[in-house]
């Protein structure tokens, strides 16, 4: 089994197992998996969305950098 399909399978079971808990689970996967998953029929299913890239994502509210870890403080 190729590690593709290894990782729609870890994802169907942890799918699974998030609703026997009654836990809404939401997942994102690089485009590519996506569309293995939509081939292979899983899309509803699964309802994994596909990973934005780096300047789509959100700012998290409130975080700023201040300094590099490596500072000592002050």
């Amino acid at each position: 089994m190729s590690m593709t399909l290894l990782a729609v399978d870890v994802l169907a079971r942890l799918r699974l197992a998030a609703r026997r808990h009654r836990l809404d689970l939401k997942l994102t996967a690089p485009p590519e998996l996506c569309e293995l998953i939509a081939f292979l029929g899983l899309d509803d299913a699964l309802r994994v969305e596909p990973r934005r890239q780096a300047e789509q994502r959100e700012q998290p509210l409130g975080v700023e950098e201040e300094c590099e870890l490596l500072d000592p403080p002050r």
